[in-house]
């Protein structure tokens, strides 16, 4: 708490004084949407870097094939149609008319077959849909076909619910191993390569040959319609020099700000603050399991004892207790699948000393501990400074290395020993949705070196999962769940810490914007 009010002081002082200008002045510019994201974006590709950055990016400038709708219901979307077989063998997918590439072409079945077959590479969902699968095949311009091994119930929520954007097939045939640098999409916004700078800014032009669906828009199905020539993406670090921009004018929407200025800001006038996203975050300690110690499972399992969510959540939402949530296990408190199983373990009495004694009983030696940090996400860095202050009390040697978003985000996929920039713990969230269920959750998978970085192996986990996956029973599913997490508290391939929900801050002047776990700008207008 006391790091936490240090913090609120030193952002009051700031908005108190003058704040130079950014270069951000609205001016006559009604045309034009101002936003301040929640960190830099430096990867313009979702599926290669999994940041939420990312796929708010790829919303503004892709179609998916199929959408969930606020109820999680599937809804075609650059598809027409998707029609399944008697024996389930084979998903035909109709595109719909007037899909237009912002290189002016159109958009054809075998843009869609690749986008599809890159997804399966990596996607949790999609990984396990290319295991049963024979192919993927464009039949005309119009239709693709995916042709199973076996039935899979869940296909149409599968599809709709992963993100799969849809671009030119020169594009989506890069590896998702390696990050893709040019950005053509088909959806209400283009992106302007020349005008981007990495970690900075991001700008986007509205595509006036995007022809959006006739439906109302509802989370990420629907009409996507653009109401803005340009939208501006800059990077503010500084959440204090934010909130002054967004205070003055300067900028119309701070998609993040830090969460001890928003009374002060939802009080300022012309300004509101709108919880964007229904889900929240799942904030978590995530684990290295290829480099000791935690390579070693009762390392990981020792920690349990001490891990304090409350105190890990109350330092990212102080006295605005509304925002966050505890207990909190391994799918988004809320949902369906969402237990209590195990939960013993986090919500019995807290007890370093147990903790020292379970991690020397499990070999440890006082062995240097590389902890990362990102410094320009302020709920992250909150969470990271007290799971370090947690961890400093249970013995380990923690190496706390702070750095930014995007330096961090590449740190996190090395697999290197900690002499060549390797890692051993960092702190993260996950979008609610995402963690929602078995068959979405990247941090839960644990298929070793295919698995999200931190790479954890835990085969009845994964059977588990699979299990889940060929059930579509609610009741089934939420019974496998509940065995889910029992065995998730065993192999511990990440730690809960916890959950939130982050409210933005903007001009009470812009209106209809739609919620969802990412920050969507269609049907957003002005007035």
């Amino acid at each position: 708490m006391r790091r936490r009010t240090l913090l609120a002081t030193a952002a009051a002082a700031t908005l108190a004084r003058p704040v130079l200008s950014q270069g951000l002045s609205q001016g006559g510019a009604a045309r034009v949407l101002r936003f301040v994201p929640s960190t830099g974006l430096t990867s313009v590709d979702p599926l290669w870097s999994l940041a939420t950055i990312s796929y708010t990016h790829g919303y503004m400038v892709w179609d998916t094939l199929f959408s969930l709708d606020s109820k999680l219901a599937p809804q075609p979307q650059a598809a027409n149609s998707a029609e399944a077989s008697a024996d389930g063998l084979t998903w035909t997918i109709t595109l719909r008319d007037g899909l237009i590439f912002h290189d002016n072409v159109p958009v054809l079945a075998r843009d869609a077959v690749a986008s599809v077959k890159r997804w399966m590479t990596k996607d949790p969902i999609g990984t396990t849909i290319a295991a049963i699968t024979n192919e993927v095949v464009a039949l005309d311009d119009k239709r693709f076909a995916i042709k199973l091994k076996q039935p899979f119930p869940i296909m149409y929520f599968a599809l709709a619910s992963r993100n799969i954007f849809v671009q030119p097939e020169r594009i989506a045939s890069t590896p998702s191993s390696q990050q893709f640098k040019e950005v053509i999409g088909s959806g209400p916004y283009r992106f302007l390569a020349d005008e981007f700078q990495p970690g900075a800014s991001a700008r986007y032009a509205r595509w006036e040959k995007y022809v959006p669906r006739p439906e109302a828009p509802d989370m990420w199905a629907g009409g996507h319609v653009a109401n803005f020539d340009r939208v501006e993406w800059t990077a503010q670090p500084d959440p204090s020099t934010a909130a002054a921009a967004l205070q003055r004018g300067e900028v119309d929407w701070v998609e993040q700000p830090l969460l001890d200025l928003v009374p002060m800001l939802s009080k300022s006038a012309g300004l509101r603050a709108m919880a964007v996203d229904p889900f929240g975050f799942l904030g978590m300690l995530r684990f290295n399991h290829l480099l000791p110690p935690f390579n070693n499972v009762e390392m990981r399992r020792a920690l349990l004892p001490g891990i304090d969510q409350q105190a890990v959540i109350t330092a990212v939402v102080g006295e605005q207790t509304q925002y966050g949530r505890v207990p909190a296990g391994f799918f988004t408190v809320g949902s369906p699948m969402a237990n209590d199983a195990g939960m013993q373990a986090l919500t019995g009495p807290r007890d370093p000393a147990d903790v020292r004694k379970r991690l020397a009983a499990a070999g440890y030696k006082g062995e240097r501990i590389v902890m990362l940090a990102p410094s320009d996400l302020p709920a992250i860095m909150a969470m990271s400074q007290v799971a370090q202050d947690q961890l400093a009390k249970f013995g380990l040697n923690i190496d706390f290395q702070v750095m930014d978003w995007g330096t961090m985000v590449s740190r996190m996929a090395k697999r290197d020993p900690l002499e060549q920039g390797g890692w051993n713990l960092y702190c993260v969230t996950w979008a609610g949705l995402t963690v929602s269920n078995p068959g979405s959750s990247y941090p839960l998978r644990a298929n070793g070196l295919n698995a999200n970085t931190g790479w954890p192996t835990d085969e009845k986990l994964e059977a588990l999962r699979s299990k889940w996956l060929d059930t579509a029973d609610l009741a089934a599913q939420q019974a496998i769940a509940k065995e889910m997490q029992l065995q998730a508290f065993q192999s511990l391939p990440f730690i809960p810490l916890g959950q939130w929900s982050q409210p933005a801050v903007m001009s009470d002047k812009l209106s209809g914007v739609v919620p969802s776990p990412f920050t969507l700008f269609w049907n957003v207008k002005r007035g």
